[in-house]
């Protein structure tokens, strides 16, 4: 199998798991992932697309621009920009960006902030692999409706070759070096932040945090 259809292959996987979580909400949310560093060519999802369904056009090729490199009637996600910005600046392999209720909520209740700490959980130790790591910090970036601002707005924080950002009320970014890395941390990021907003809740935390 060559690479690319290999690496098509464990996208659409990817896409259909999270689906099932119901991630991805009307037709919200991207992924992609890297086929090649020189040039930098990426699988990344079609816009205006259902991501419960499985199609034969599930993905578009693009490069470095975030251009389509084959004939195509199909646009890229809004959002390519983004992902092209983490693959030149890091060594990821992967990108995954899905909105759901909880991380907007969190990044709302913390976006003055511009960061939550997840901390206090097993879940820490399983991402870390490390049982002297008990907190994470997730920075959060404001929204922006011009692709080239939005895109800026993550370099600060593309540091290492796996990370999260989440944008205020719109949702998480997750990169890694391997879509499994990928994957996990999405899937235990999620977990952490969904299991904060409910403690906040039964404790009886009103609405701004740190009150």
């Amino acid at each position: 199998m060559s690479l690319f259809l290999e690496q098509w292959k464990k996208l659409a996987n990817i896409k259909c798991d999270l689906a099932k979580r119901d991630w991805f909400y009307g037709t919200s949310g991207n992924l992609s992932m890297k086929i090649s560093d020189d040039p930098l060519l990426f699988l990344v999802t079609a816009d205006e697309k259902d991501k419960r369904a499985r199609c034969d056009e599930e993905f578009i090729v693009v490069n470095n621009l975030g251009e389509p490199v084959f004939d195509t009637v199909l646009k890229p996600s809004l959002e390519t920009l983004v992902h092209a910005n983490i693959y030149e600046k890091t060594s990821a392999s992967c990108v995954l960006h899905v909105h759901t209720v909880d991380n907007n909520v969190i990044s709302e209740l913390f976006g003055d902030e511009g960061q939550v700490e997840l901390e206090n959980n097993e879940m820490i130790h399983i991402l870390t692999s490390s049982y002297f790591e008990n907190k994470i910090t997730v920075p959060i970036i404001e929204n922006a409706q011009d692709m080239e601002t939005f895109k800026r707005a993550y370099t600060p924080f593309l540091t290492n070759d796996f990370g999260a950002v989440l944008v205020r009320n719109h949702g998480i970014t997750v990169w890694g070096r391997s879509p499994l890395e990928t994957k996990k941390w999405l899937e235990g990021i999620e977990f952490l932040i969904s299991y904060k907003v409910k403690l906040m809740m039964i404790q009886g935390h009103k609405i701004k945090a740190g009150n």
